[in-house]
Order: C-alpha cells, then sequence, then structure tokens
C-alpha cells in the first residue's frame, strides 16, 4: 500500500538542495506570494513538517532563495570572464553578457534577490550580494586604471551600467522587447557606454 504524503519520512538525502529547486521552479510558475512550503514537500516526496527542519517559514525560504542566487550569479559572471583576456573592453562584455542572461533567464528569482537584500536583518543576502556586485565594481577600477573609464565615482559608474543591463532585461522580461535582442542590445549598451565614460 503507498505510504501517504503525511508518513513520508523527514530525510532526505539533500533536502534543503532538493527544495530550493523546487523552489525556484514554482517561482517562475506561481511567484513568491503562491510558494508554500507544504507543497514544496509534496514535490521533493518528503512529509509536510520536513521543510522547517531548514526553514522555519515561507520567508526563510525566500531568504535563502536570495542568497543561494547571489552565490549564483558571482559564480556566472566570474565563469564568463574565466574564458576572455584579462584587458578591460572583452571583460567588461563578458561580464555584462553573463549578467543579462541571468536576469532573463532567471527573472523571477532575480527579484526575490533584489526584494531580500533590502529587507532589515538581511545580512546574509547583503554579503552573498557583495561578491557580484564587488566584482563589477572590480571591472570600473580596471577601466579606470587602463585609462578607459575616466571616473571620480565608482559606485556611481558601476551603478550606471548595472542600471543599463537590468533595463535591458525589464524590457525583455516584461515583452516589450524580443528576448532574441537580448545580445545585441547588451553589446550595443556597453559601447555606448565605452564612449560616454571614456576619455574625451
Amino acid at each position: 500500500m503507498p505510504e501517504s504524503v503525511a508518513e513520508r519520512p523527514y530525510h532526505h538525502g539533500s533536502l534543503r538542495a532538493a527544495l530550493l529547486d523546487a523552489a525556484e521552479r514554482r517561482l517562475r510558475e506561481v511567484g513568491p506570494d503562491r510558494l508554500s512550503l507544504r507543497d514544496l514537500a509534496r514535490e521533493v516526496g518528503v512529509s509536510h513538517g520536513a521543510p522547517r527542519r531548514h526553514f522555519v517559514d515561507r520567508q526563510a525560504l525566500l531568504d535563502a532563495l536570495a542568497e543561494s542566487g547571489f552565490a549564483r550569479l558571482d559564480r556566472e559572471l566570474r565563469a564568463a570572464l574565466d574564458g576572455v583576456a584579462d584587458e578591460f573592453e572583452p571583460r567588461l562584455h563578458a561580464a555584462a553578457n553573463a549578467y543579462a542572461r541571468f536576469a532573463t533567464e532567471s527573472a523571477s528569482l532575480l527579484e526575490v534577490m533584489y526584494a531580500g537584500k533590502h529587507r532589515p536583518g538581511a545580512d546574509r543576502i547583503l554579503a552573498a550580494a557583495a561578491e557580484p556586485f564587488g566584482l563589477l565594481q572590480e571591472l570600473v577600477v580596471q577601466g579606470r586604471d587602463e585609462g578607459l573609464l575616466v571616473t571620480d565615482d565608482l559606485d556611481r559608474t558601476a551603478l550606471v551600467l548595472l542600471a543599463t543591463l537590468q533595463g535591458i532585461a525589464s524590457f525583455i522580461n516584461g515583452g516589450v522587447v524580443e528576448a532574441e535582442r537580448r545580445d545585441g542590445l547588451v553589446e550595443a549598451a556597453v559601447d555606448q557606454f565605452l564612449r560616454g565614460a571614456g576619455p574625451r
């Protein structure tokens, strides 16, 4: 006789990771407000109380999603940079394309990441976010040091770049611009950024 959901065991090989994977899939389908620990437990095949060993409530799950999302964004940015030359321009293009790809392919997750970052007590999320954002700022420093960017405000310059990329992603995610135009728009945006922030 098949065991009921209530009888399913608490133990699961990698329950936390399985729940986060399932939550990200559900996030794309229903959004953050309709994520349910009980539904996720059913999906991964454990008892309905098992997820609470890792996440006390839905907000704790969303915070963990945000933290793991920033860690993944950081890995994807660094992987993109590992595949290009050491000079600033190819590194900037690679990072910009990697960010835009993440922002369009994981749009729902990115919304949770940015929302979680501004919640009171979000120290772990802020620490995770500091890695990819720090990497973008390091790129701006490299551009300045190579004489390709003129800036006396590194934070503002990095923010302008990030806002531009996020704007492109938002247009694509909102259906304003076709997804297949993403790479070309990112390339054009980076070229214009370089011209605008470069030496006169």
